[in-house]
């Protein structure tokens, strides 16, 4: 079946370790389930498996792509949880969790296995398209906003890096939410995209908000960290699930976080229950995922270069057959 896989581990360029071809098809084993792909999205993650963040030499080649929507071998339209090993189902018990493509071959090829436990139904408003972007980016941004921030409607939040995928995201759910948002971005056009999908207004990095905020959304890092927390009010909360400009930020700003009593919360991905109300919320509120580009697997190689370039507002989808 044919593949967008990683061949090689280089840190440095990490498109060179990235291959198109043929992949044998996916192995059966009990209590897993082979899912027709028909519709998978990019995520930052791709390119830092290329670089061998969570991915070994010795797992290479490995198929790359942690979110998809398909059909199951029942012909049932689906969505796949990405988190393998959460709840020891279809694999050991002792098995420590990880996201498709560390152990296990991903998404970016006609066919993927997967634990039975990990499908979902897709629900009938959304295409393949829209619901392969909520897996990763999408689950994270709702569990940052609605498990680990704890905002309620008339809160405010502070979304970091418009732009970008778990960004984005946070931004139409918070507003869906009844959130009152603020973002930024170096970029203008970014701004302004932000600003139509729902932010209250958007600015350059590091400008004075209007207000301070309840809650951050961060996913950029050390760029903007000083800023994340100079923005909230006091006992406000920040939440961190990645540092796309670096993780050692020149001012770690300690003594505002312990005097103002400020809350610093890590994030990784959610639940396959979460993911599921993610679902239901999209259904429901007639809220869709931002994709900036739907391109067919042959083309994933200008899918990955437009995401590490940042030239992307949203989602890049890859679509098979």
């Amino acid at each position: 079946m044919f593949a967008a896989y990683a061949a090689r581990i280089d840190r440095d360029q990490p498109l060179n370790g990235l291959e198109l071809g043929e992949r044998p098809e996916p192995e059966r084993r009990e209590g897993w389930t082979t899912v027709t792909v028909r519709a998978a999205s990019l995520n930052h993650h791709d390119l830092w498996s290329l670089r061998g963040v969570g991915l070994g030499q010795e797992r290479l080649p490995m198929i790359l792509g942690c979110d998809a929507a398909g059909v199951d071998e029942n012909g049932n339209e689906v969505v796949l949880h990405s988190v393998i090993g959460q709840s020891g189902h279809g694999v050991g018990p002792d098995e420590p969790r990880s996201i498709l493509t560390e152990r296990y071959q991903g998404t970016f090829a006609e066919r993927v296995s997967v634990p039975t436990w990990n499908v979902l139904p897709k629900p009938a408003e959304l295409s393949f398209e829209e619901a392969a972007c909520l897996p990763t980016a999408w689950l994270t941004a709702y569990r940052m906003l609605f498990t680990n921030a704890g905002v309620r409607p008339g809160d405010s939040v502070l979304v970091q890096g418009a732009g970008g995928g778990v960004a984005t995201a946070a931004i139409v759910l918070a507003k869906a939410a009844g959130l009152r948002v603020f973002a930024t971005s170096r970029d203008k056009a970014k701004r302004e995209r932000a600003v139509e999908l729902g932010a209250e207004e958007a600015f350059e990095p590091g400008a004075r908000l209007p207000r301070r905020v309840d809650a951050v959304i961060e996913t950029v890092g050390a760029a903007t960290w000083s800023h994340s927390v100079k923005s909230l009010r006091p006992g406000g909360t920040l939440v961190i699930s990645g540092a796309t400009s670096g993780s050692n930020p020149p001012a770690a700003e300690l003594t505002r976080i312990f005097f103002l009593e400020l809350k610093v919360v890590g994030s990784t991905m959610g639940t396959k229950d979460e993911l599921e109300d993610l679902l239901s919320f999209c259904a429901a509120t007639g809220v869709r995922p931002v994709i900036d580009s739907v391109l067919p697997l042959e083309r994933a190689r200008e899918g990955f270069e437009k995401m590490a370039g940042g030239e992307l507002f949203g989602k890049i989808v890859l679509t098979t057959g």
